[in-house]
């Protein structure tokens, strides 16, 4: 946690922000694997840990605008708790951690709502994940299941990201130390990488990194030679050589905020001549986007951007052809590159996804539907204290060079018969994360390999 003062000025921020109401918050519960005692690994809710800080299940939150009240609902444990987990600090301690002196029974929070119900108060929730927390609301607020979601408060879903969008320095700090973790975990797979190895092994050893960092995971690893699957969770194979390994991987700090880094090396010691030439042109359009991050930029724009840089580097590879303008209009650059170059981070590694991207990343402005544009999670202008990825990466999906070139789809940009030779390719692209500052941006964590000298070097 961070320090009391910390969560008590969010919430006095979050206050001056919905005009009257409960506010509630609930905590994240315990999941079960397969029975009920096993449990996955336990993550508390994003925006409870923002405002409230503590890491515990069973957990509600609540403040009531009207009557000034924060309180912390809960039940305190066991013997039996204590036999199971050993000694914990009492619920009463844990809420005064975070500036909030009144603790009530779980049991007490129906009839507190069911009151404000009755006085045709409003009860402002954000939209749930998870279906625990859906039926739990439904359940207190008594809705039927299907119709919570819609019931979400907008007002208090802008409220949530306009706070928890701009970074505090405390945030920064934790999230450059999950970006340095996460550049070791890099750096581990980049020299484990060679003919005869598992990616199921370079996969532990990475999330070895992690754990012994004293978090975990941001998000389970993608780290294959089948690079043109985008989120590649599979660890079955042996690397080869001519392959290219790609790892996607980042770290969560013990206060849960994250990282995302993404690499990409040859599994010989250096690339071929043909792994160069698409190297280096998602490298260069990688350049372009970080040259265009500070405030103002629209992210939509820098997304725009890095997609000319890729068709341009394609035409010149004899891959593409015609305006490279009009293509990547068109969308037809979407063949190599069909997801976003960036979003944003935080608590959640696409932070506050769960508020909806259209909120979160576009501003309330609608999204494309264009293949390729609609997968853009980032649209809005930058603003000092975000915190973005940039990711571009190029990538060659059989299915759908075959898919295309049945429909003859974008044959005047597209020259088919040369990008055959290419189907083997798989895919690659880098990832690195940004704060954006007052007059820029500035690259976070330690420098790791990424051109392709550093990245034979680091090889040789």
């Amino acid at each position: 946690m961070f320090a009391t003062k910390v969560y008590m000025e969010r919430r006095k921020k979050l206050k001056k922000l919905v005009p009257g109401g409960i506010l509630l918050f609930p905590g994240n519960e315990e999941a079960p694997m397969n029975y009920l005692d096993n449990t996955y690994h336990f993550r508390q809710d994003s925006t409870f840990l923002y405002f409230f800080g503590l890491d515990q299940p069973g957990l509600t939150a609540l403040i009531d605008l009207d009557e000034g009240k924060e309180i912390i609902f809960g039940t305190e444990l066991t013997m039996d708790d204590i036999v199971w987990m050993g000694p914990q600090p009492t619920l009463q301690s844990r809420a005064e951690r975070a500036g909030i002196d009144a603790v009530e029974p779980l049991a007490s929070l129906p009839a507190y709502l069911k009151k404000a119900g009755q006085a045709k108060r409003t009860i402002h929730y954000l939209p749930p994940y998870r279906a625990d927390i859906r039926l739990f609301l439904a359940d207190l607020l008594e809705i039927p299941p299907a119709r919570v979601s819609e019931r979400a408060s907008l007002e208090f879903i802008r409220a949530v990201i306009s706070l928890r969008k701009i970074k505090g320095e405390e945030e920064i700090a934790e999230i450059e130390k999950a970006v340095n973790i996460a550049i070791a975990m890099h750096r581990r797979a980049m020299i484990m990488a060679a003919p005869g190895v598992t990616e199921a092994k370079i996969a532990a050893a990475v999330h070895e990194v992690a754990l012994a960092s004293g978090g975990n995971l941001a998000f389970p690893i993608i780290g294959s030679v089948n690079g043109q699957t985008l989120h590649n969770h599979h660890h079955g194979n042996t690397l080869q050589r001519g392959d290219l390994f790609l790892l996607d991987a980042g770290a969560e700090t013990g206060s849960h905020y994250a990282s995302d880094l993404s690499s990409t090396v040859p599994v010989d010691k250096t690339f071929t001549a043909r792994q160069k030439d698409i190297y280096q042109i998602a490298w260069n359009a990688h350049q372009k986007a970080v040259s265009m991050l500070k405030p103002g930029v629209s992210f939509k724009e820098v997304h725009l951007a890095t997609c000319r840089a890729i068709a341009a580097g394609l035409r010149d590879l004899g891959l593409m052809t015609g305006d490279v303008d009009e293509a990547v209009a068109a969308g037809a650059h979407a063949m190599f590159f069909p997801c976003g170059t960036g979003h944003m981070m935080g608590l959640d590694v696409h932070d506050m996804e769960n508020l909806g991207e259209v909120h979160v990343g576009w501003d309330g402005q609608p999204k494309s539907t264009q293949f390729g544009l609609k997968s853009l999670r980032l649209g809005r202008k930058l603003e000092p204290g975000f915190v973005v990825t940039i990711e571009p990466g190029i990538y060659f999906i059989p299915e759908l060079i075959d898919l295309w070139g049945k429909q003859g789809k974008f044959k005047e940009f597209i020259d088919y018969e040369k990008l055959e030779k290419y189907r083997d390719f798989h895919g690659l692209r880098n990832e690195e994360n940004y704060l954006i500052t007052v007059d820029g941006r500035r690259c976070l964590g330690a420098s790791f390999p990424k051109d392709i000298a550093a990245v034979e070097a680091l090889r040789a």
